[in-house]
């Protein structure tokens, strides 16, 4: 990935761990996820309050042995009244620029797709790292113009998931390479086979 080698790895359905020299974030530890992933992640970040996303106790436990977590408001007040403390939490919002284990991040984006009329949006961020990296959660967000993203994370299977609109995301964020992610429904887990 250019000059700025990093490494990304999938850790189950939404999760990554996005490291470089030896240090690591990790994003979206889900209840799908492989939750040792964030053994030695110096940093968690949280797209959204979707369990599938959010490992909410695992999480609480993390961030009280103090991991930080870094996610929309509705996770961290999730968080707090689940008993994580205030000073391993911060509410992170589109627009907002943060360093996660020594990455640049960059916060993008407000809301969830659609999954029905009748449902409640809930707030989801992307995360675009060093420019390179972009984790979108459960959104179609854009990197800003003019990013050349080297590896979208697209998800692949989920309710809100239309074929079409994926294709077409894909295509607007331009990226070298895609990973496909989100992908849980999809496997003997999402069957019910495990």
């Amino acid at each position: 990935m250019g000059t700025m080698t990093l490494a990304v790895s999938r850790h189950g359905h939404a999760c990554v761990r996005i490291e470089r020299a030896g240090r690591a974030l990790v994003v979206d530890p889900g209840v799908w996820s492989d939750l040792t992933v964030l053994d030695d992640a110096e940093v968690v970040l949280v797209t959204h309050e979707h369990p599938d996303h959010l490992a909410l106790d695992a999480l609480v436990a993390r961030a009280t042995a103090g991991l930080p977590v870094r996610a929309p408001g509705p996770v961290v007040a999730a968080l707090e009244a689940a008993g994580a403390p205030a000073d391993a939490l911060r509410t992170v919002a589109s627009g907002d620029e943060l360093d996660a284990a020594g990455l640049r991040v960059r916060v993008l984006g407000e809301r969830h797709v659609v999954i029905h009329p009748d449902l409640p949006v809930p707030a989801n961020v992307a995360y675009l790292v060093e420019d390179l990296v972009l984790h979108p959660g459960d959104s179609y967000t854009p990197p800003p113009a003019g990013t050349a993203v080297d590896l979208l994370l697209q998800p692949l299977g989920a309710p809100w998931l239309r074929l079409g609109e994926a294709a077409d995301y894909v295509r607007a964020v331009g990226p070298r390479r895609v990973v496909p992610i989100h992908d849980a429904l999809l496997s003997d887990l999402g069957r019910g086979e495990r």
